[in-house]
């Protein structure tokens, strides 16, 4: 009888090898397409960062460093600054909301955690534009949140949310939020219930437990969270158009004016290539420390 595992282990590595080699495969064709045109995309959008236009706006192939040093200019670093804090603040009240949520569903839900999930991701299905529109109009000034602050006396006729960089958070954090759930729902579902009753017995009170053992145990679900909230915030421009005024606007922004009103395409791929190394910046730190992390656990 000890012989028939030993024996079926070589078959069924046998299947899984095959069946990895089958997924590869299977991926190799929409892999390639995707790398294709984004690496094509990029060496479009570097070569331009170098070039010039003509007396029309016209963008022409050249080598002219003058939109690269403009990003130097005090305008766009500020603006590449405000971008910066409006994401990182995006992430942390993200973090702050979406933490709760993720965590009474998947270990209170119960046979209704699913449904609860599905009540959450569904509405986020609706066109991101349209979504953002509904809550302009939620934070405006006879909107129905001021009005109800308005009621209770946490506000006054002068309070204003739109046209301010609290109106601009909120609309990122209204927007991508729900990126934030689903990676901390599911590391929060892989969670072993004992660990979290033996911390308990450990450091004797749900906070300490909390801190020592949930919140240790989901971190490579939170910073995938952090990740996913980071990058589109940080090149948002909807939530800054739609709720923020002439100093709020974010890089995302800029690009877009520079591109469709400016016509001044070598400067908006300028500042594409930056915003792109910032990003880059962010999921290196991201992929670091996830290969540490599994290092860690390998030992």
């Amino acid at each position: 009888m000890a012989l028939l595992p030993r024996s079926a282990r070589p078959r069924r590595r046998g299947r899984d090898t095959t069946g990895a080699r089958l997924w590869t495969w299977l991926m190799l064709p929409g892999t390639l397409w995707m790398t294709a045109f984004l690496i094509a995309s990029l060496l479009l959008v570097a070569v331009l960062a170098v070039g010039t236009t003509d007396a029309l706006g016209n963008p022409r192939f050249g080598f002219d460093l003058g939109s690269v040093r403009a990003l130097a200019d005090p305008a766009y670093t500020e603006v590449l600054a405000r971008s910066l804090g409006y994401a990182v603040l995006t992430c942390v009240i993200c973090l702050l909301i979406a933490y709760p949520v993720a965590y009474t569903i998947a270990l209170h839900g119960g046979r209704y955690k699913h449904a609860l999930i599905a009540a959450i991701v569904v509405p986020f299905f609706a066109n991101y534009l349209v979504r953002m529109y509904g809550w302009s109009v939620v934070l405006s000034d006879d909107g129905p949140l001021l009005r109800a602050l308005r009621a209770v006396g946490l506000a006054d006729d002068h309070t204003k949310i739109l046209n301010t960089g609290v109106g601009v958070v909120a609309g990122l954090v209204y927007g991508f939020v729900v990126f934030m759930i689903i990676p901390l729902y599911a590391a929060l579902e892989r969670l072993d219930v004992s660990l979290i009753e033996a911390g308990r017995d450990l450091y004797g009170g749900p906070v300490r437990t909390f801190f020592f053992v949930t919140l240790p145990a989901t971190r490579q679900g939170a910073a995938a969270g952090l990740v996913l909230v980071f990058l589109p915030a940080m090149g948002d421009f909807v939530s800054a158009q739609l709720m923020g005024g002439p100093d709020q606007i974010m890089i995302g922004n800029l690009i877009q004016d520079k591109f469709f009103q400016g016509q001044n395409w070598p400067l908006g791929s300028a500042l594409t290539m930056l915003l792109m190394l910032v990003l880059l910046v962010g999921m290196f730190g991201y992929l670091r420390r996830t290969r540490k992390d599994e290092a860690e656990a390998a030992r």
